[in-house]
């Protein structure tokens, strides 16, 4: 005897908007009501409450726009996702910035969309993060593929104090290449430090022209190709 199908329909996934424009957060909307696999929990704009008001809510996956979310605390993400199991989220209209991109992974973000992403991309990110995949950029994935190779290797690249004095780094300079080692992003180095991310930034290309290096990846690697050679 044959078993009956489960004919019930599939749970529609529940989405929250954090969209800085009114226009856009209308249309983001009004574009996912009309689908029926989701339903629109809430549309905000960032606020001090924000973070309050989502919290409280029951959804699956938040969607934040570029200008939101380059107003988000440290850890907001991250945060918000770990309240619940099987949260998710995506960035969209961003930036073609490695720097950001990673950071978001580290967030925890599953999807990462340029400007140029049109509804219909969209529409299918969403349907494919909430399939349990991760969209983001081939242009970009590159630098994700390159980042995990090299973590285990940086995370060994302890910079010898004594070392860096010799290449002429100030002490400041020496705290920023330890932490450029660990992959830490110019926002994490300057909430560690209790810097502004202007100054770590300037701080970094600094560092970067005095070693002659042309990224900060190579500034960290000159470093500890010193300290290596420094060792036998």
């Amino acid at each position: 005897m044959k078993v009956a199908k489960d004919s019930r329909p599939a749970m529609p996934c529940k989405l929250i908007f954090l969209i800085e424009n009114r226009m856009l957060r209308e249309a983001m909307t009004e574009l996912f009501q009309r689908q029926p696999e989701f339903s629109v929990t809430s549309s905000l704009r960032y606020s001090e409450t924000a973070y309050k008001q989502a919290a409280a809510l029951d959804w699956d996956l938040l969607l934040i726009d570029q200008p939101s979310a380059a107003a988000l605390p440290q850890n907001f993400i991250a945060d918000l996702l770990s309240l619940a199991g099987g949260r998710k989220a995506i960035l969209f209209g961003m930036e073609h910035d490695p720097e950001i991109f990673l950071e978001g992974v580290r967030c925890g973000v599953s999807g990462y969309l340029l400007g140029d992403a049109s509804a219909k991309d969209i529409m299918a990110a969403v349907k494919r993060v909430c399939a349990g995949e991760a969209v983001c950029p081939p242009v970009l994935c590159r630098h994700l593929f390159e980042f995990v190779a090299r973590a285990p290797r940086d995370s060994a690249m302890v910079p010898n104090q004594r070392l860096c004095m010799k290449l002429g780094l100030t002490p400041r300079q020496q705290q920023l290449v330890a932490l450029l080692a660990r992959g830490s992003t110019n926002k994490e180095i300057a909430a560690s430090l209790h810097l502004s991310e202007f100054t770590v930034k300037n701080h970094v290309h600094r560092i970067m022209r005095q070693l002659n290096a042309q990224s900060r990846h190579a500034a960290v690697q000159t470093v500890c190709e010193h300290s290596f050679a420094a060792t036998i």
